[in-house]
């Protein structure tokens, strides 16, 4: 097979080979960590628990994507002939969705943990947190198994509606043609994306409700509590992931609406946001987890220590 690769390829290859390892990096820093002080311990934290299926399924979402992207630019024509490729796509699929499902189920667990209603539904929620996180984590993995099925189903309709493309296409110019089996799969993929979206946002909401009563009520009492500052850094790392989700998500969203659009770069730019958002916001959580900063600042001067050396 003549292999085919435009600047356009060459340099998309680049860019995405920069932001894979980069994130692939740091959210293998987190599951070393993690597991490591699972190993000391002998057991984990419900934050620990979240923190660790995110690392995994980021680091895995990375590479595989990586692979994926990197496979279709030199090999074009595999797109639609291969099988193999099919279920890569598909397990890409999976690790895509579980990365953005558990996203939002750290953004809930910081609410539920952290927010202070009287409500005896949410107190009962506090209470039985350490028995609802292993329960958000298996509902996070069987959406992502149903999206990577989906994912499969549509590059095999993708296959069945180009049986004769052979032609040596760059990986941006591919072109997909849109019928109506496409929609029911395309729905609930967007679906998917708008729940976790959904999720995140009213999190971030009841949150930040919280703490401006907490706040009044620390204000006429005049008083302060460690559960002001909680709440702040919560505040800050919801609304920062809360940013980078938004983003995230109208990226997913407008290569949903352009997948049909014959080389067009929004494309290009929506690729480039879904490549950095795993290692952009694992950076994030780093810095607003103590254990997981002092284990960098502990590092980064060996780390110093040894490029002087050589």
């Amino acid at each position: 097979e003549q292999i085919n690769v435009t600047s356009n390829d060459a340099m998309a290859v680049a860019i995405m080979t920069l932001q894979t390892f980069a994130g692939m990096w740091i959210n293998a820093f987190i599951v070393s960590v993690i597991c490591m002080a699972w190993v000391k311990k002998k057991s984990l934290n419900s934050n620990e628990k979240i923190l660790l299926f995110l690392g995994f399924s980021r680091f895995w979402y990375l590479f595989i994507s990586w692979l994926y992207s990197f496979l279709s630019i030199i090999y074009p024509r595999s797109l639609y002939i291969h099988p193999a490729l099919q279920l890569v796509v598909s397990i890409q699929g999976f690790f895509n969705c579980s990365n953005l499902w558990v996203s939002a189920c750290l953004c809930v667990f910081y609410c539920i943990k952290i927010a202070n209603f009287r409500n005896s539904f949410f107190t009962y929620l506090k209470v039985k947190l350490d028995n609802i996180v292993p329960c958000l984590l298996l509902g996070a993995v069987l959406f992502s198994f149903v999206i990577g099925i989906v994912a499969y189903d549509i590059t095999d309709k993708v296959h069945c509606n180009n049986p004769n493309s052979t032609g040596g296409v760059g990986f941006w110019n591919a072109r997909i043609k849109m019928d109506k089996h496409f929609f029911p799969s395309f729905f609930l993929t967007g679906f998917g994306y708008a729940l976790s979206f959904m999720a995140v946002t009213f999190s971030a909401l009841l949150l930040l409700f919280s703490l401006w009563r907490h706040k009044r009520n620390m204000q006429a009492n005049s008083m302060k509590d460690l559960s002001m500052d909680a709440h702040i850094k919560a505040m800050k790392s919801i609304l920062s992931f809360l940013v980078m989700y938004s983003i995230n998500f109208a990226s997913l969203i407008l290569t949903l609406v352009y997948v049909t659009k014959k080389g067009s770069p929004v494309i290009f730019i929506t690729v480039v946001f879904q490549y950095a958002f795993p290692g952009v916001h694992s950076f994030i959580l780093i810095c607003s987890n103590p254990k997981l900063e002092k284990t960098v600042l502990r590092i980064l001067p060996c780390l110093k220590f040894r490029v002087c050396m050589r």
